[in-house]
């Protein structure tokens, strides 16, 4: 692959960084009118596909501190969205998404795939390799 004169040479860590961040601003503002961020579409979601899933381990898969997920789901409490069917110190707590939760995930879900559908007829080609680049790491997962 060639290089302009002049410019640094080609790394795909940079280029995946640069459109991940182009990427990311569009999705924040895509969700944006559903009242969602990137971080909190990520923890609503977590909680939807681990129903009784504890402060901790939401914390540690969205890879924040326990607090901030105590104060993420009290939003989301107070919203409607999410369930704690103990919700008192000293208990384990079991989260649940509500009814009210499932349709914003479903409502978001409608975004992000129209997100993607934009995406991939821009860059039929990218979107290609990214899959089967997916596939691979799925693979090795095994």
């Amino acid at each position: 692959m060639s290089d302009l004169p002049g410019s640094p040479p080609f790394s795909p860590t940079v280029m995946l960084l640069t459109v991940a961040r182009v990427w990311d601003a569009a999705y924040a503002e895509a969700l944006k009118p559903l009242g969602l961020t990137t971080r909190k579409y990520g923890l609503l979601g977590h909680v939807r596909g681990t129903p009784g899933i504890s402060f901790s381990e939401l914390a540690r898969r969205s890879r924040i501190t326990v607090q901030s997920a105590h104060t993420a789901v009290a939003a989301f409490v107070t919203a409607g969205l999410v369930d704690d069917g103990t919700a008192h110190a000293g208990s384990a707590s079991t989260l649940r998404v509500t009814a009210a939760g499932e349709e914003l995930l479903a409502r978001a879900a409608e975004v992000v795939s129209r997100l993607d559908e934009e995406f991939a007829g821009r860059h039929p080609g990218l979107t290609e390799a990214l899959a089967a680049e997916w596939r691979g790491v799925v693979d090795e997962r095994g």
